[in-house]
């Protein structure tokens, strides 16, 4: 009898735990990016380092301050990749990371894959904007845009 007692209340707190993590990941410390003046969306021309707003349309993003890899933005815009290839530094080693899922107009795989074959074009939006992470924005040949935060490549090696 209490042997059963015992594996329930183990049961019942390993699923209240998972639930919980689960929630922490999914929903808790993320909160809706502010675009505000100060707060575009930027891009760091070929000739300074001083990142420049772009003009975005739509503008729908997610941030936390819980880890600086948490941020995640959606738009479109005007500008053309053969402008923007001409005027901003192009970012290698772009991989967009993985959203919540209720963020649904950000598709990590999807950006990826299209970056792979060229469809899309990586930027380089802000480096440095916390120790090791770039800001990285991949625009479409449509327009579409996303923005992500990465750790620049090779800054985790020999850790």
């Amino acid at each position: 009898m209490w042997g059963r007692i015992a594996v329930g209340v183990i049961v019942i707190t390993a699923l209240l735990t998972g639930v919980t993590v689960y929630y922490l990941q999914e929903y808790a410390y993320y909160h809706d990016a502010a675009f505000t003046p100060g707060a575009e969306i930027v891009l760091t021309p070929i000739e300074s380092d001083q990142p420049e707003a772009i003009l975005a349309e739509n503008v729908q993003g997610i941030d936390a301050e819980s880890s600086p890899l948490r941020f995640r933005a959606c738009f479109q815009t005007p500008l053309t990749q053969g402008m923007l290839t001409e005027t901003y530094r192009a970012y290698d080693g772009a991989e967009p990371l993985n959203a919540p899922s209720w963020f649904d107009c950000f598709d990590a795989a999807a950006i990826g894959a299209a970056l792979e074959s060229g469809e899309a074009l990586a930027f380089l939006s802000q480096s440095n904007i916390a120790p090791d992470v770039d800001r990285v924005v991949a625009v479409f040949s449509d327009g579409r845009a996303y923005a992500w935060q990465q750790f620049r490549p090779g800054a985790l090696e020999g850790n």
